[in-house]
């Protein structure tokens, strides 16, 4: 939610330059090399930590923590690219203010610290911060790795960042203060939650024209598009539901109720599209919804304010980023049984996958 005034935007070089103290690295920060290259890790789990200004590594075969790379400040939207290499994240030198906060009780947002930052897996390190428009908080990348799409939530845009040249493209509005980004599987799509206008602005990935606004539930929050693009499913934390959109339609076809007191926030789902998973943040839970029936067949608590999930690539084990407990929760989605609780840097936000 929008809580900083607005301020006019400011270059990044103090970014590239390294400015010292917690959340504020230049680009030659980093940990030991060789662990996260390791095969014997398996799929690196990577999870942005929002007031520890990191980025976690962690070995899914084992659940130990193989680096924490410092990023920047406030990080919280994070994906890998398309080849694994790299990982982006979202930072932001706005500052992180409770809900029931007025604007002018919080500190002045400083734009020099607003970003992408991109970290080279194999060396740990930094390697250099892209602009991502204000306040950047999520964003996904297209399938070719050519660009990405940040959500600027103090300023109700979309930014497209163009992966080579490292600049923003075009800039474009979107519903009042985005938060989830998701781009469709072939890469023509990008779906942008406004969480209080209450809808989802689909974009043209190569141009950044604006195709259609989608009204779904109270305060959408994420999405995620089954692999094949059919469908899209959209979380609305006050609404407590998930939207089902048709996605060659531009329509919602039906809605799904969640668990009296959800406050839906993260998605995920299964690799057969048949199981979406929804973090419930301050209901400590998160729901498990059959597609098919469109029935939540459980409910588990698996912490503290899970807000991001991740998924495994063979759908076994869910991930949930639990922010004020600073762990993640591993779960058996075939028992719902918690695995155990991995502890990763303070303010867990956001998570990805990487083989």
């Amino acid at each position: 939610m929008r809580r900083a005034a607005l301020a006019p935007a400011a270059l990044l070089g103090v970014l590239a330059a390294g400015c010292g103290g917690s959340g504020d690295p230049g680009p030659a920060a980093e940990s030991p090399a060789p662990a996260a290259a390791d095969p014997a890790a398996g799929p690196l789990l990577l999870v942005s930590n929002e007031d520890a200004g990191t980025l976690s590594v962690v070995a899914t075969t084992t659940h130990e923590v193989l680096a924490e790379i410092e990023v920047g400040r406030r990080p919280r939207g994070v994906r890998a690219s398309p080849d694994g290499g790299m990982a982006y994240v979202a930072v932001s030198g706005s500052p992180k203010c409770p809900p029931w906060m007025e604007e002018e009780g919080c500190a002045e947002p400083d734009k020099r610290f607003d970003g992408i930052a991109e970290v080279d897996l194999r060396e740990q390190v930094r390697t250099r911060m892209l602009p991502g428009g204000s306040d950047p908080e999520s964003f996904d990348i297209t399938p070719d790795g050519a660009r990405i799409v940040v959500s600027n939530e103090d300023t109700d845009e979309a930014s497209l960042v163009d992966l080579e040249s490292g600049e923003i493209f075009r800039t474009v509005p979107v519903g009042a203060e985005p938060e989830g980004v998701r781009i469709s599987p072939d890469g023509t799509l990008a779906y942008v939650t406004g969480e209080t206008d209450h809808d989802v602005t689909v974009l043209d990935t190569s141009t950044g024209d604006e195709i259609t606004r989608i009204t779904v539930g109270h305060r959408p929050r994420d999405l995620v598009f089954t692999p094949d693009g059919t469908y899209a499913y959209v979380s609305a934390e006050i609404a407590g539901n998930v939207s089902e959109i048709v996605v060659a339609e531009n329509r919602v076809s039906r809605t799904i109720a969640l668990p009296e007191g959800s406050r839906s926030m993260g998605v995920a789902l299964s690799p057969d599209a048949g199981t979406l998973y929804v973090a419930n943040g301050r209901s400590k839970t998160v729901s498990v919804i059959d597609l098919a029936s469109g029935e939540v067949t459980a409910n588990v608590e698996v912490g503290e304010r899970p807000w991001g999930l991740a998924l495994s690539f063979d759908g076994s084990r869910l991930y949930t980023a639990n922010g004020p407990s600073n762990d993640v929760t591993v779960l058996d989605t075939a028992t719902l049984e918690i695995v155990t609780r991995i502890e990763v840097g303070a303010g867990p936000w956001g998570l990805a996958l990487v083989p």
